[in-house]
């Protein structure tokens, strides 16, 4: 990479002549270095066209297409709500199988928990505790250790006072409409994107807006602890969002109540696929001919905005998502929160294995921000203009890779971690049968740096030598 760049040294050669100084003090005062931006390829300049959008053994499709092809309309599919109860499924909120235990007269029994979730929601708003209420109606046993302290500081210190109304009036209500709309909208069972399959999900935008209410309000069942059933999946349920004093909460609650208001003012109307793809078989990186590709480096700008229309990396956790809805608040999870729509792969992604990455292509982003980290500030709304594809997705494909992390700092030198980290950017980056004139550039930048210990020499020419 320092090579693409040519020599720079801080003080010219005495035998370099003036000309010489003069061009390189000019190449250090380049805000990049490598090939010009402007030549790589973007889509949807560059995509070759889609085929019809249908439903495969390998596809699960969750609207009607033969609307979308003919009007552009997006209807859930099946009509009727189709419940699945079982371990290659979402289970959802409101399947007839999702029961809470009740005392009765004549012993311990059952009921209906959607029921329990309905009546508790539908109550009304009028200020955090009732939030905090509402939720441990259906979450008892929790009700000693859920704490709801950012919900609370947020509407009492952070918001004005008709914010807040705002907030209770409006926002609120129509997220829990939006919620318990889930039998009408999200009809057909979501598979579990499990380890070792190569499957996608596409769902509606509003679909995906639905689930993530349902998040919000903490309804799924069986997905608040990581002892049991889903142990290898990230938590889905927001109660950690709301726990704790830290400003983080405070930003990262700004920012998603942002894209609530956002998606119950104006219903969003495309379309998000969910890809988990399995690398099977590595390339022998030794005897590989592949010639190295263009780079081009510079220290400014964001992977969201100067990468635009380009394969963008998420640093990911292989618990996709990291801390998202916890303490977490380094590039995956900002990524996260302005393209929330992206949260909703926690649901049902699995963590991923060495050979495995997950591509996500149509999110929207909702919000400006600043900052990082303990810096990061929700900034405003904000208007995702880029264009859609023929499947009505918004041109933005980001995938998911995971770096490993190192304890010891020259671990990450030896042979065997140096392959396992090309095998992982080459699996994210690898599209089965496309021509080389299709495919985007890749943005990227210190991935696995930072809290995973990697070095910001050798990352970047892992992610170059794919």
């Amino acid at each position: 990479i320092v090579e693409c760049s040519g020599p720079s040294r801080m003080s010219p050669d005495p035998t370099e002549t003036q000309s010489d100084a003069s061009l390189q003090s000019r190449d250090l005062d380049k805000a990049w270095l490598g090939t010009p931006i402007s030549e790589f390829n973007r889509i949807p300049q560059c995509a070759p066209p889609l085929s019809y959008l249908k439903a495969a053994h390998n596809h699960t499709v969750t609207i009607r297409t033969d609307l979308l092809r003919e009007e552009d309309v997006l209807v859930s599919y099946p009509t009727k709500f189709r419940d699945a109860w079982d371990d290659g499924m979402v289970k959802m909120p409101c399947s007839e199988k999702n029961l809470f235990p009740v005392e009765t007269e004549d012993g311990s029994g059952v009921q209906s928990r959607w029921d329990l979730i309905k009546t508790a929601l539908t109550r009304g708003f009028k200020s955090c505790l009732d939030v905090r209420d509402a939720i441990l109606r259906y979450h008892t046993s929790h009700a000693k250790k859920w704490d709801f302290t950012a919900l609370n500081l947020l509407c009492t210190e952070y918001l004005e006072h008709c914010e807040v109304q705002y907030l209770f009036d409006t926002i609120l209500p129509s997220m829990v409409k939006l919620a318990l709309s889930a039998p009408h909208l999200c009809t057909m069972p979501i598979p579990l994107l499990k380890s070792s399959m190569n499957h996608s999900l596409t769902l509606s935008q509003e679909q995906i807006a639905c689930l993530l209410a349902n998040a919000f309000f903490c309804t799924f069942p069986r997905r608040n602890s990581r002892k049991f059933e889903y142990s290898n999946y990230p938590e889905i349920n927001f109660y950690r969002l709301f726990e704790g004093a830290s400003t983080r909460k405070i930003e990262k609650l700004k920012t998603l109540l942002c894209y609530f208001r956002r998606v119950t003012q104006t219903k969003p109307e495309g379309l998000v696929t969910f890809t988990r793809q399995t690398l099977n078989q590595p390339p022998n990186w030794e005897s590989s001919q592949t010639q190295l590709t263009r780079l081009h480096i510079t220290c400014e700008g964001t992977i969201e905005s100067e990468g635009y229309g380009m394969l963008q990396v998420d640093f990911a956790n292989r618990f996709v998502g990291g801390g998202v809805t916890g303490h977490g608040l380094v590039q995956e999870e900002i990524r996260f929160l302005i393209n929330p729509e992206l949260i909703v792969s926690r649901l049902f992604t699995e963590a991923l294995e060495h050979n495995e990455c997950l591509i996500i292509t149509g999110s929207e982003q909702y919000s400006k921000y600043s900052g990082y980290a303990e810096s990061y500030k929700w900034v405003e709304s904000y208007k995702d203009e880029t264009p859609r594809d023929d499947w009505q997705r918004r041109c933005t494909e980001i995938v998911a890779i995971d770096a490993l992390r190192y304890r010891h700092f020259l671990e990450q030198f030896l042979p065997e971690k140096i392959t396992r980290e090309l095998n992982k950017a080459y699996c994210g980056f690898y599209r089965n049968n496309a021509n080389v004139k299709h495919l985007s550039a890749v943005a990227t930048g210190n991935w696995g740096c930072g809290a995973f210990g990697g070095d910001t020499r050798l990352k970047p020419a892992t992610s170059f030598l794919f």
